[in-house]
């Protein structure tokens, strides 16, 4: 899959980038309210009680700040912050060695924790409970059975993939949040804190224009403004007014809904050459060109979100509005099963 300017996926500029501009502090923290009030109720309860908090698993889309809410759980609590990833962790002794150094209270950040190899999952259980490890080296009449203490700690598990989550590790963490994508006010807010760190100049009115095509995630906004940051040096005073960051976005492909060409790619498939669907996954995976899985975990949501497609039991179907969105008359066969298909595709959400 080629690198897209709106995808939520970390990509490595995002990187640096990121842990320069992220919060610090839940009052610094733009959006998600409810996640914010509830877990600021943990953090002071554990903090008014001396003890550590309960372990947390933060799911949704990815870019919506998972690792930050991870990092601010940290500097709330006052701890260190030990952070890696699930495919990182690939032999229980490396996961035995991160859990034997960890000091009390300290944060362990795992991302991407429905990658964690089963062995290494399983050692985590008494870890999350006991706060202990248990494992056999060995095999045979030479097996030894190792059985080590450790100090209490709280796990931060993030993951975009909330069902690939085995229940036993589920059940272990003390607090579930799903993070959501964020409305256009939260995102201005986002993109003014992150121009002011950064020192562009941006207006309101640009930063509401680059907020409407942010697909509601914190990622992609900072990275378009950053984008269309060089496109203002260049071609305008340096200043982002809306009218730079329409022409900036044109410029670079994304219309004002947020999509991009391969969005619009994956849209056409269904209205163009499958006269509005239903259409089955594989199918439009060998017209795009793009593996079926990709178009479900990557472009689907986001289509599905606006409500330009949908998923119904023979396939996936182009909405009215989909229709619309790039200019083709809606066929009148269609409309007697509009509400029908609506139907199917919250159904399969």
């Amino acid at each position: 899959m080629e690198e897209r300017l709106v995808s939520g996926d970390p990509q490595i500029e995002d990187i640096s980038i990121e842990s320069g501009i992220r919060p610090h502090s839940l009052t610094e923290y733009v959006g998600q309210d409810s996640v914010k009030e509830n877990l600021g109720i943990a953090l002071d309860a554990a903090k008014a009680r001396q003890e550590v908090l309960d372990h947390v698993l933060l799911y949704g889309p990815p870019g919506l700040g998972k690792t930050t809410l991870a990092h601010i759980v940290a500097s709330e609590m006052g701890t260190s912050i030990r952070v890696t990833a699930g495919p990182a962790i690939e032999r229980v002794a490396d996961m035995a060695s991160l859990l034997t150094q960890i000091q009390e209270g300290d944060i362990l950040f795992i991302d991407e924790i429905h990658r964690l190899p089963r062995t290494v999952e399983e050692l985590l259980y008494p870890a999350l409970e006991d706060f202990s490890l248990s494992w056999v080296m060995g095999k045979g009449l030479s097996a030894q059975s190792i059985n080590l203490k450790i100090e209490p700690f709280t796990l931060v598990g993030a993951t975009t993939r909330y069902a690939m989550l085995s229940a036993p590790l589920r059940d272990r963490f003390g607090t579930v949040y799903r993070l959501d994508y964020y409305d256009e006010e939260s995102m201005r807010k986002i993109l003014l804190r992150s121009a002011k760190i950064m020192n562009i100049e941006l207006d309101n009115q640009g930063a509401q224009e680059l907020a409407r095509r942010s697909r509601g995630t914190p990622r992609v906004a900072n990275r378009l403004l950053r984008r269309v940051r060089d496109f203002a040096q260049v071609r305008a005073d340096g200043r982002i007014t809306p009218e730079v960051a329409n022409d900036a976005l044109a410029l670079l492909q994304v219309d004002p809904q947020g999509l991009d060409e391969i969005d619009h790619r994956v849209l056409k498939t269904i209205v163009e050459q499958f006269s509005g669907g239903p259409v089955g996954l594989d199918t439009i995976s060998a017209a795009v060109g793009e593996e079926a899985d990709t178009i479900m975990d990557v472009y689907e949501p986001f289509l599905m979100q606006l409500g330009f497609i949908a998923r119904t039991n023979r396939g996936r179907v182009a909405t009215k509005l989909g229709f619309e969105h790039i200019g083709v008359p809606y066929p009148s066969n269609l409309k007697n099963d509009d509400a029908q298909s609506s139907l199917w595709g919250k159904e399969q959400k």
